[in-house]
């Protein structure tokens, strides 16, 4: 029960230097400091970390200058907790989160004073640079299953339907497709291979390709079109970048 670990957290926050007591208005605990009574700390207990202990905490904000969240362990260590993301919310919200462990001992998985997880700037990049390459909006979002149609994609399908009636060069796609030269070499999907020194061809895989992501390409078509149709894997799970 959620009373177990009531204790160790009570414990815990005694050794900051308060004053706790257990289930007053709806907090499971709260803390007062005997020279500070204006500072107070709440605590808001659950067995697991979930949704429900962070709506707790997020509804204590308008009382608290202080909240901890706090829930048992998992037993292999793989639960919530060990979870970047439910970490990361604590810190934005400025919560702190306090892990229990069977045998009573407190662990500090996240500070409230814990400073705010750091901006990716090369994932940010990515991200925009995938949003401004790509054409139209070519996929729900939501979906996690299907292959995602990226730039990357679309550019190699252009290629494809561009190479439909008859093997190109590299060059003389060049002009429509800036990248086709760079596509065809590193042959990701494997739609491509060399008939003869610097002209490719499309593999049984990449006519299948153009039946699947674009049904009725007539030979020789330029690709251009590709707004619309099918849903890889997402933007940053891809050898190159954006594919």
């Amino acid at each position: 029960m959620e009373t177990s670990l009531y204790e160790p957290v009570k414990r815990f926050l005694e050794g900051l230097g308060y004053t706790v007591k257990g289930e007053i208005g709806s907090c499971d605990l709260v803390g007062l400091r005997n020279d500070d009574p204006s500072v107070m700390v709440i605590g808001e207990l659950k067995l697991t970390f979930n949704l429900e202990l962070i709506l707790q905490g997020v509804d204590r904000m308008s009382v608290a200058d202080e909240i901890w969240l706090a829930a048992r362990l998992s037993a292999k260590g793989k639960g919530r907790e060990s979870d970047r993301r439910y970490r990361n919310l604590c810190r934005h919200l400025g919560f702190g989160l306090l892990g229990v462990s069977a045998y009573g001992h407190v662990e500090i998985l996240v500070s409230p004073t814990a400073p705010l997880p750091r901006k990716n700037p090369r994932r940010r990049s990515r991200v925009v640079e995938e949003h401004k390459r790509r054409q139209g909006d070519p996929v729900a979002g939501g979906g996690t299953r299907k292959p995602i149609m990226t730039a990357y994609r679309q550019q190699a399908l252009a290629c494809a339907a561009a190479m439909a009636l008859a093997p190109q060069r590299p060059r003389d796609l060049k002009h429509s497709f800036p990248d086709a030269q760079k596509i065809l070499r590193r042959n990701v999907y494997g739609w491509f291979e060399r008939s003869e020194r610097g002209v490719y061809a499309l593999t049984e895989e990449g006519r299948g390709a153009l039946a699947t992501w674009l049904p009725g390409t007539p030979p020789g078509a330029d690709g251009n079109d590709l707004s619309s149709g099918g849903s890889e894997q997402s933007w940053d799970d891809t050898a190159p970048a954006s594919a």
